[in-house]
Order: structure tokens, then C-alpha cells, then sequence
């Protein structure tokens, strides 16, 4: 993207620089050496470990390895072999009890596995959910990694492809801001029917009139903040601003404003984990590419909350 487009990868990261002299974290930001083959992996006889995968990725993100991220393992040792992989949103209980099932022993999540941005589990040192957890990991010497800033400082974003991808907006997509699309003119209703079935949602919160005729979007998945919506809006001025996730009292608020002042703006919140899913199937994809000879699998964690 050049200078003059709104940079959402970037301005989602920089929404993040609170964890700078605050990262604590189960597992240490690796400093090995970047691999240069980019066709594949070094391997050790027929072995492949995790730290090998993990530099690869790392390898094809510009500006490669940071000093300062939340992209550590959370368990597990990065010269593990890897038996299988597991791709997912939140590495829940349940995906890793999948994982032994599966006889995988590395899960890659875009998510934090201790339930804060930074895995910080000093505070959680005494809790019995946190324990079960761990030892659950340690039980079955499963790596986890997470791949959060790295796969958003991809070229394009690798999550919003995944997205676009499975929405079927990839050719919608503006060329220099992949978030900005411009689709057949459809209804809001419509448009939320297509999303929810795309992207296997049991129902949306929206801002907006169901009939009202619907066709320039902003896509920001996850949780970018008020100052990234609000900002999407005023430079792109589009008909639906499609998010994750939001303060009910903020974006949701601006939006309504907007509304009640003439603007026809609607608001669509998809949730959270079913907006950036799709970036651990692109995860997957670039695994059965560069490494496959290793299983690899999506295991969806599915959605926390439930609807009544």
C-alpha cells in the first residue's frame, strides 16, 4: 500500500503498543537465525521442528523477526519435531484435546492461550483454570505458538485474505486498501445473509435499515477500536462498516450519531473470532504449501458466547 492509503494493519498494531515494556509472557521471543531456503524447510534427516516452521514464516514477513511481540510460544520447546500441526483461533481446551487426537503436538493460534493480550499468567499462577491448562499442554508436550502480529504484517495482510477470500470479495477488493470493497449493490439484509452463511455466523448485531441498497464496504476484522472505525468512515465514506468487534459504547454510539445526522452509514459486528477465522485457514494453506509432508489441520474453536 502506498503512503496515501489508510494503512489497517499497521494502525491495528500500533492500537497494541501498550505491551512495550510490558510483555510478559510463558514463552521468550525466539532469536535464531531466519532460514534462506524459500522453497521449503531445512530438515534434520526427515525431522522438521517447530522453531524451523516458525523461522520460515517469519523468513517472508517484511522487516522479519520483532524485538518487541506477542508472537512467542506459550508452551512447549521450539526444537520439538513436529508429529502434526493444528490451526486455530484460540488454542481452547477442547482444540488441543483435538490435537492429541489427531497427534499433533504444534498448535499455531492467532489468539492468546491465557486469556490476555500478553499471556501474562503471573496473576494467574493460583487459578485452577489456568493450571488445568497448562498442565494439560505439558501432559502432551504440545507447542503453542502464536502467530498474530507476524501474519498482519504479511503483504497483503494475510487475515484480511483469508476474509476476503472466504466472503468471495477477493476480485471486489480495492487494489492498494484490500479492506475497502465494492460489491454488486445488494441489500443490508441481503448482504448479512451472505456473510453469516459465508462465514458460518448464527447471527449478527447491526446498525442500519435491512432494506436499505448497500454496495461500498470497509472490512476491519478483529478488534480494532473506535479511532480505526471512525477513521475508515470518514476517509472512505462507505455505505457498511463491517467489523469484529467493538465497545458497544463507542463505534456503535458514532454510528447511530451518524444515522440520526443524515449519513446512511450501517454497522454489521460479525464477532470477533468468526471475522479473523478465516486468517488460520490461510495459515493452513501456506503450511500444505511449505511443509507437506506434515499433516495439518483446522480445527475451528468456534464461537464462546452463545445465542438466545
Amino acid at each position: 500500500m502506498n503512503n496515501s492509503s489508510f494503512n489497517f494493519s499497521n494502525s491495528f498494531l500500533n492500537r497494541r503498543k501498550f505491551i512495550k515494556n510490558s510483555v510478559t509472557t510463558v514463552g521468550a521471543v525466539l532469536a535464531a537465525p531466519l532460514l534462506s531456503n524459500a522453497s521449503g524447510f531445512k530438515k534434520n534427516g526427515d525431522t522438521i521442528t517447530v522453531k524451523q516452521i516458525m523461522d520460515m514464516f517469519i523468513s517472508e514477513v517484511p522487516g522479519g523477526r520483532l524485538a518487541e511481540t506477542v508472537d512467542t510460544l506459550k508452551s512447549g520447546s521450539p526444537d520439538s519435531i513436529v508429529t502434526g500441526i493444528v490451526t486455530t483461533m484460540f488454542a481452547t481446551i477442547q482444540v488441543v484435546r483435538k490435537a492429541v487426537d489427531l497427534g499433533a503436538n504444534f498448535i499455531i493460534a492467532h489468539e492468546p492461550t491465557f486469556y490476555n493480550h500478553v499471556d501474562d499468567t503471573k496473576w494467574l499462577e493460583n487459578d485452577e483454570v489456568y493450571k488445568y491448562k497448562a498442565a494439560l499442554l505439558k501432559q502432551h508436550q504440545i507447542v503453542v505458538w502464536r502467530n498474530h502480529d507476524y501474519i498482519h504484517r504479511l503483504i497483503p495482510d494475510g487475515v484480511t485474505i483469508g476474509v476476503l477470500e472466504q466472503l468471495g470479495w477477493r476480485q471486489y477488493a480495492d487494489e492498494k486498501v484490500l479492506n475497502v470493497v465494492t460489491v454488486p449493490t445488494v441489500s443490508l439484509k441481503g448482504l448479512v445473509s451472505h456473510a453469516k452463511e459465508r462465514l458460518n455466523i448464527e447471527m449478527v448485531r447491526y446498525i442500519g435499515d435491512p432494506l436499505q441498497s448497500v454496495s461500498r464496504l470497509v472490512l476491519i476484522p478483529g478488534a480494532a477500536g473506535l479511532n480505526r472505525h471512525v477513521e475508515a468512515i470518514e476517509k472512505y465514506k462507505p455505505d457498511v462498516l463491517l467489523v469484529g468487534e467493538m465497545s458497544e459504547w463507542e463505534t456503535a454510539e458514532y454510528v447511530r450519531d451518524a444515522r440520526a445526522s443524515g449519513q446512511k452509514v450501517a454497522l454489521v459486528v460479525l464477532g470477533h473470532i468468526a471475522s479473523e477465522e478465516p486468517g488460520s485457514e490461510y495459515m493452513l494453506n501456506w503450511l500444505k504449501e511449505k511443509v507437506p509432508s506434515v499433516k495439518a489441520t483446522h480445527i475451528p474453536c468456534g464461537n464462546s458466547l452463545s445465542f438466545m
